[in-house]
């Protein structure tokens, strides 16, 4: 019981979850944050895209916020490409499968 304690206090110790982030926030490089933004630009319509196939809604995303994330997502492979940089080829690359999967169940249904 006395580690369960201990544990949630440090699970809720803002200190060390600040000196943690200190610590190790200058390892983060630039092309972690670079990936993580396609996954985040991915994400941005499949909760709408996935309330289309259950049923939950019959509203579309907007098409200017598809049009804009698909743009800046191409341009990003097209680096990638150029850079032949091999993990946001496949980052993307299946991104854009998955969305067209999506897409496809909705077009099809």
């Amino acid at each position: 019981m006395k580690y369960i304690i201990n544990g949630i206090r440090e699970m809720f110790n803002f200190d060390g979850w600040l000196k943690a982030v200190k610590e190790h926030a200058p390892n983060i490089s630039a092309e972690t944050l670079g990936w993580l933004a396609v996954i985040l630009l991915h994400l941005a319509t499949i909760p709408t895209l996935t309330a289309v196939i259950t049923g939950l809604t019959d509203r579309m995303p907007p098409v200017d916020l598809v049009l804009f994330s698909w743009g800046g997502l191409f341009l990003l492979f097209f680096k990638a490409t150029i850079q032949k940089d091999i993990l946001n080829i496949v980052t993307i690359g299946l991104g854009f499968f998955v969305q067209a999967c999506f897409m496809a169940l909705i077009i099809f249904k």
